[in-house]
Parts: structure tokens; C-alpha cells; sequence
């Protein structure tokens, strides 16, 4: 189970007090988002700033992506505590289909584009032209930044954001034709916190929650049938996970869902007593092709469970 909190935990911890205003993208947002994206979090930004605990822990676990946002959104006139609602962060393959991946982060609020673009002007940012889109530099963190519209950004590197920008003006295939993504897209985006996986970010992230205490064999075995994954995070009444496998038959979920309990049993034999209180509010199950697996907790066991040795070697 290490694996699946290492996954989740830095944004769970940024939207702590998330309430429950789905965090949805618009459609502007959606086509920004290159078609192979193996991962895609989304998250209700404005809600992690209105939560102490969220800011005085989110130094300690945010993604550097992350970081570097908050930092270029500081000097380049943008008011993050009120403009910023939902942050998107995609991970996508390029073209070519290797394994390296680019990250894109998409944003949406209401922005005073005019005020913006003064205040580049008066830093003297100058706007670099890919085809009609303005892209501009932030600060020294190596980002750029595109408006694609009043109420949508798209920020990354360079190559990154070029790649969006083909994505949302048609020149490339973008999310809203990638069928598998939008259909797991459909079942969580009614939440302050979601994330959804494609079908190798699926089997990635189920080989290094099985580590050790999965078969190889087994796992081999059922690898491929991995389709897609989803989930979700919920703070309204203490702290509830929810995430969702898909795979192409009964057999393999069930097989999976095995390999996942022993997992389990592995970490309760020597884990601290927070550790084990959080394991024992862990269900897996399989039913109709997919695993499902519910983490459900009070606000004051998952704060134990923050300073448990678990916790502590998940954020390192």
C-alpha cells in the first residue's frame, strides 16, 4: 500500500480542506491536453489556499512542478490566493511514443489579462509567437505561459506548452478524442480532488504498488489487462480515497485484488500502530472486471498517520 499513498499524497495533503466544489475542467482546458496523456490531476487550488494545514505542509510534499507555479505566479502579476480555482497537471507521452514524459499544468479562474500583460510589459517579458497564441516567460524558472482564453492558461516548458498549443488549436490530437480517458474522466470529475490514468500509467503504478509482494508471474499475467484507472479524494467528513481499476476481465481484477491483499498483510506484520489503523481502513474488492480499493479515516487518525515513519519515507 506504500505505493499507492506515495502516488496520491502530494496532492492529497494540497487539497486537505477541499470542499465540495468539483474541481471540473472546461473544455477549452481539456483540449489544451495532449491526446497520449498517461496521467491527468486536477485539483481545487483555491481550497488549498484557504487551508492552513494544506500551506504549512505543502512545502514538505508539493511536486516540484508545482513549486516552480507558485513561485513564477509571485512575479509575474498574477494573484494566486484569488484568480487561480482549479490546477490541472497532465503527464502525456511525445509523439514518438518513448518513455519520457512532458508535463504540462493547465489553470483556470478569472484572470485580468490586461493588468498581466501591463505588468510583463513593464518587467519587459517579451511574447514569443507560436502561430496566434502569446507565450511568455516567467521569471527565471524556465516556464512559459500562454492565455488561451480569460479564463485558461497553460504553463510548462517550452516544448511542453508547443505541444498543448498543437493540441488545443487541432494541429495534434487532444484529450477530448481519447475515448478510454474521457469515459474515466466522467466518473470523478465531480470531485474537489481526481486523477485518472491511462492504461500504462495503470500498469506502472500497479507494479510498484505490488513491489515485493507481488508474483512477478501473476502479475505478468494479468499486465496487459489493465485498461485504465481512477481516483478520487473527499474531506467533507473526515478522509475518504477512493480508487478504481479497470481491467479487461472478472479473472484478472480478482487477480490483482489478490496480490493487493497480501500486500497488505505484508505491511501490517511491521508497521507502526497509526500504520496499521490505516491499513485496517483499507477494503479491496473485485467485482464485474474491476478492483476497487476505499480508504475511509477520521480527520484525527489521518493526522497520526502523517507523522508516521510510513508517511515520512513516501514524502522524502
Amino acid at each position: 500500500m506504500k505505493a499507492i499513498f506515495r502516488f496520491v499524497i502530494p496532492v492529497l495533503v494540497l487539497a486537505a480542506a477541499a470542499s465540495m466544489q468539483a474541481a471540473q475542467l472546461s473544455t477549452d482546458a481539456r483540449s489544451a491536453i495532449p491526446h497520449e496523456v498517461q496521467q491527468l490531476v486536477v485539483i481545487d487550488y483555491r481550497a488549498m489556499q484557504n487551508s492552513t494545514a494544506a500551506m504549512d505542509l505543502r512545502d514538505r510534499v508539493m511536486p516540484p512542478e508545482l513549486k516552480a507555479f507558485d513561485e513564477a505566479l509571485r512575479k509575474s502579476g498574477l494573484n494566486d490566493n484569488h484568480d487561480v480555482e482549479q490546477l490541472a497537471f497532465a503527464l502525456f507521452r511525445p509523439k514518438d511514443g518513448g518513455d519520457q514524459l512532458d508535463t504540462v499544468g493547465v489553470a483556470q479562474g478569472q484572470f485580468s489579462t490586461p493588468d498581466i500583460i501591463a505588468n510583463f510589459r513593464k518587467q519587459k517579458v517579451k511574447a514569443t509567437l507560436v502561430r496566434t497564441n502569446k507565450v511568455y516567460p516567467m521569471g527565471k524558472s524556465g516556464m512559459v505561459v500562454c492565455f488561451t482564453d480569460p479564463s485558461t492558461m497553460v504553463f510548462g516548458t517550452s516544448e511542453a506548452v508547443e505541444k498543448a498549443l498543437d493540441a488545443r488549436d487541432g494541429i495534434a490530437p487532444s484529450l477530448l478524442s481519447n475515448a478510454a480517458m474521457m469515459d474515466a474522466m466522467r466518473t470523478v470529475d465531480y470531485e474537489p480532488l481526481w486523477s485518472i490514468l491511462d492504461q500504462k500509467g495503470t500498469q506502472i503504478m500497479m507494479r510498484q504498488v505490488l513491489g515485493e509482494a507481488g508474483s512477478v508471474t501473476d502479475f505478468e499475467t494479468v499486465r496487459k489487462r489493465l485498461v485504465a484507472s481512477w481516483y478520487s479524494m473527499d474531506f467533507q467528513h473526515g478522509v475518504k480515497f477512493d480508487l478504481t481499476i479497470s481491467t479487461g476481465d472478472s479473472f484478472a481484477a480478482a487477480t490483482i485484488s489478490s496480490l493487493l491483499n497480501a500486500a497488505v498483510l505484508v505491511r501490517k506484520m511491521g508497521g507502526s500502530d497509526a500504520e496499521k489503523a490505516a491499513l485496517a481502513a483499507t477494503s479491496i474488492a473485485s467485482d464485474s472486471g474491476k478492483l476497487s480499493i476505499h480508504f475511509s479515516t477520521t480527520d484525527a487518525e489521518f493526522n497520526s498517520l502523517l507523522q508516521s515513519p510510513l508517511f515520512q519515507s513516501m514524502v522524502r
